[in-house]
């Protein structure tokens, strides 16, 4: 258990962060079911929408720390390669 006034304040400032990074995370894992599922019904347009709007959102997720810049990278990358499939 925190003792000291600086360890208190740390954990109160902790569960206020753990908090907003799950709720961003969560925001962010819902676009993501939105592309997948646009993928999983075969309608091209819908999916590119979908991942036009998941871009940003998952961008955001890195500057806010919530996520690695390399691993949105590669979920951007597998994403946009999985819509591009579905028109050929």
């Amino acid at each position: 258990m925190a003792n000291t006034p600086q360890s208190k304040k740390r954990a109160r400032q902790n569960e206020r962060r753990y908090a907003v990074n799950k709720a961003r995370r969560s925001r962010i894992r819902t676009f993501l079911r939105s592309v997948e599922e646009a993928i999983a019904s075969g309608d091209q347009d819908a999916a590119v929408a979908a991942l036009r709007a998941a871009q940003p959102e998952l961008m955001r997720g890195v500057s806010k720390g919530v996520m690695h810049k390399n691993t949105v990278s590669r979920k951007m990358s597998r994403l946009s390669s999985r819509v591009k499939a579905i028109g050929a």
